[in-house]
């Protein structure tokens, strides 16, 4: 597909297609049932060393761990901690780069691009998930929505193609408004997945940003469906640990369940300012796990 085609077929993806317009993507597997794989960012589990954290996140009845940037310096060291513990690496959360995939820039551009394949080959060399990828926040491109459209279809086929090379996979982030203008909702991540058709390009959701952007957090990941690969948790008004203050995930681990959901559910929080971590930490767990038993489809 040329640029030409692309844009006339999909002008503006992220900002005209609506929710209820695209069709769900097929289950993972016909009567494949959901699973919560919990697991947590690093830097939010207590413990003075890796090998601290991931001792408790077993403790916890966690299944995985999320790292941040390229850990590529750290891979030695990660594949020895988790090896034998059950343990696995669950994403990246890699970022914006500052906004260089899409900048116009063209050197900026090409340095941004090769970040992001060697961040997937970090990725896939800890056999994770994928990389979290976030196109721009505020201030970090002044394109409008349907010129970014386009710079993505230019670039995030051959990141694709990359990342099935290696054994890994690009994750699109939405976010909520007050922090990017660009992909807010998870059908505007789904429109650019379905469009591009590459198994290397998929994307994540994010309980904090869609508080604040989806109506319907249910159908929000019965559309995303097939190319859901990551989910990241936290309250919606404070972003701290599930069960700190009123938040409920029933009605998205309903949507999880609908579409056999495989992969990792992570912290992405911090630990309201004055209580124990170590306290915290395991009841966000627990509360976690009755919101699934309580999520009935």
């Amino acid at each position: 597909m040329n640029r030409r085609s692309f844009l006339k077929s999909t002008v503006a993806l992220t900002s005209v297609i609506t929710l209820r317009e695209l069709t769900p993507p097929a289950r993972a597997a016909a009567g494949q049932k959901a699973v919560l794989n919990l697991c947590s960012q690093e830097g939010r589990i207590p413990g003075g060393s890796l090998k601290e954290k991931v001792a408790n996140l077993q403790k916890y009845g966690c299944t995985g761990i999320e790292f941040g940037g390229n850990p590529s310096n750290r891979i030695a060291e990660i594949k020895a901690t988790l090896k034998g513990t059950g343990i696995k690496v669950s994403a990246l959360c890699w970022g914006s780069q500052k906004g260089d995939l899409v900048s116009l820039d063209m050197a900026k551009r090409k340095a941004g691009i090769e970040a992001i394949k060697s961040a997937l080959n970090t990725a896939a060399e800890l056999e994770s998930n994928g990389v979290i990828f976030v196109p721009c926040f505020h201030k970090q491109s002044e394109l409008k929505p349907a010129e970014l459209d386009k710079v993505l279809e230019e670039i995030l086929p051959a990141i694709g193609d990359h990342a099935k090379k290696v054994g890994s996979r690009v994750l699109l982030e939405p976010l909520n408004k007050k922090e990017t203008f660009y992909i807010n909702r998870l059908e505007q991540a789904v429109a650019i997945c379905t469009k591009l058709n590459n198994d290397g390009i998929c994307m994540m959701g994010d309980f904090y940003h869609m508080a604040l952007e989806e109506s319907d957090q249910t159908q929000a990941f019965i559309t995303a469906g097939k190319w859901l690969h990551h989910v990241h948790l936290a309250t919606r008004d404070h972003r701290i640990l599930p069960a700190q203050e009123p938040h409920s995930y029933v009605a998205g681990f309903k949507g999880l369940k609908q579409i056999g959901y495989q992969d990792f559910c992570s912290l992405e929080c911090g630990c309201k300012k004055g209580t124990d971590p170590a306290v915290e930490v395991p009841k966000a767990f627990d509360y976690l796990r009755q919101q699934w038993d309580e999520a009935k489809v």
